[in-house]
């Protein structure tokens, strides 16, 4: 009896069989494949970044990096770390550098960067960004060091593109007090031509990473070179990121993780809880209506095991930028599954990077809207309404929440929280039912608020250098409206 699999067998055999000539049979095999057409994907030290942000330092393949970790060995590249470390103070300066992304000029870089919508990859962006950081804070250090992405300072669009253009990178420490960690601030822009500094308007976002360097023995935080002012500018910045610092720990004093929430937290929590019985008590008349939706019911979740074409310089540890954009397209998506429309970015909130993500552990990823504005209840129990009924505007904050097990599932360890805010054109609610919802739904209205503050401030501070009135009302959400700013 025939064997049903044995016509599939014959098709393969004849496919990759041929008759060889006495020419090709002096011809190596890795010239008969290239003449038939074959090629290999070309070397990329991290895959998905723009070949401009990567440098020359020596980069050893995966299968040996494997090999050396097998053996206990050290997995970096043995020819960085010199006799002795230059801690001489470094200027600003010194660590400066910035790259052309042409994507306008370059039609090739839109399938990385280009969506299937014709909008801007933001979270390719910000992978490029994490990349940047670390050439930047390698001019600062010198070899020697390890360093890692321990944390995000906000990010907000301050000109939305109008148009597919390229993009100039750029990047420099901005805060370094001579201890291990350092502040690094990113730039992209409108790139001008050869030779011309960008304007303030050609600026499509800023943002600061906060760094911190290991000694690659003992993975122990290390002392890097003090940062030095040479102008009264670069003082003002200094000064800035020293009380970036400074505000950092005192939030995390005040965190719901260290405090109660306080008593007007309180009262809101109580009034929501009223919201809930009202909606399910029979004898009341109102019932949940269907723009407001449970929190639970807004959750995505995602698994996918780490390659090692996304491991960093460090050569077992992925890629923070590969994380964070990773989180940022789960957020989006979130968002636009609770919303049932198109998301417009707004900004990425303060967020940190607790535990690296080892290559071949299992990073889990959960999104969950945890706010919205306008919320479901306010402080004096009413369901606000939207400015105009006709067009209504909500903004949504998506918490990320990322934790990475081995395969064997015996370890588990969380990798940080991740906080994303858009804009949906939608009236649309989330309602916290259980203990944990209300505090993460409370902790995002913290970060909301903060958010807004610091943009007022920060529109202010533009006014008046504009020679505008300082006490000038300011609008706290005013959304971008170009339509290449999504995600």
């Amino acid at each position: 009896m025939a064997c049903r699999g044995a016509p599939t067998r014959r098709l393969l055999s004849s496919a990759f069989t041929h008759r060889t000539t006495p020419l090709q049979a002096r011809i190596r095999p890795s010239a008969i494949i290239a003449a038939r057409g074959f090629s290999s994907t070309t070397a990329c030290p991290t895959d998905g970044v723009f070949r401009g942000l990567t440098d020359d330092r020596r980069r050893i393949p995966w299968i040996e990096a494997f090999r050396r970790q097998q053996n206990g060995e050290k997995t970096a590249a043995s020819d960085e770390a010199p006799a002795e470390r230059d801690m001489s103070p470094k200027t600003m300066r010194n660590s400066y550098h910035r790259v052309v992304l042409p994507l306008g000029r370059d039609p090739s870089l839109s399938d990385t960067y280009i969506n299937s919508s014709g909008h801007i990859r933001l979270g390719t962006v910000f992978m490029d960004l994490d990349a940047l950081s670390g050439i930047v804070v390698y001019k600062h250090t010198g070899p020697g060091l390890t360093t890692v992405t321990a944390a995000l300072d906000r990010i907000t669009i301050a000109h939305p593109l109008t148009e597919i253009c390229d993009l100039e990178y750029s990047g420099q420490v901005t805060y370094a007090s001579g201890r291990s960690s350092m502040e690094i601030t990113c730039k992209v822009a409108r790139a001008r031509g050869e030779g011309e500094a960008s304007q303030p308007d050609d600026v499509l976002l800023t943002c600061t990473f906060t760094m911190v360097a290991l000694d690659p023995a003992t993975k122990r935080p290390a002392r890097v070179p003090a940062l030095i002012c040479e102008n009264k500018d670069e003082e003002a910045i200094f000064r800035a990121g020293e009380a970036k610092a400074a505000a950092k720990r005192e939030t995390l004093k005040t965190s719901l993780l260290e405090t109660e929430p306080d008593d007007p937290e309180s009262a809101l929590i109580h009034k929501i809880w009223l919201r809930q019985l009202a909606y399910h008590d029979p004898a009341q008349p109102d019932r949940q209506p269907a723009h407001v939706v449970p929190m639970a019911k807004t959750a995505l979740s995602t698994a996918s095991i780490m390659q090692p074409q996304y491991r960093n310089r460090h050569q077992t540890m992925i890629f923070g930028g590969f994380h964070l954009k990773q989180t940022f397209e789960l957020a989006f998506c979130c968002a636009a599954s609770f919303a049932h429309a198109r998301p417009t970015f707004i900004s990425a909130d303060p967020c940190t990077f607790r535990n690296p993500v080892p290559v071949g552990s299992v990073l889990y990823l959960t999104a969950t809207v945890v706010y919205t504005d306008p919320p479901v209840v306010d402080e004096d129990g009413d369901e606000p309404a939207q400015n105009d009924p006709n067009e209504p505007l909500t903004r949504l904050h998506v918490r990320v929440d990322s934790k990475v097990r081995d395969v064997e599932h015996g370890h588990a360890r969380p990798t940080g929280q991740f906080n994303y805010t858009f804009s949906v054109p939608r009236d649309v609610r989330v309602l916290p039912h259980t203990y944990q919802e209300f505090m993460m739904y409370i902790d995002a209205r913290r970060r909301v608020r903060a958010g807004d503050a610091q943009d007022r401030r920060a529109r202010v501070e533009a006014g008046s250098k504009g020679g505008k009135d300082k006490g000038e009302e300011v609008s706290t959400f005013t959304p971008a409206k170009e339509g290449n700013m999504t995600e």
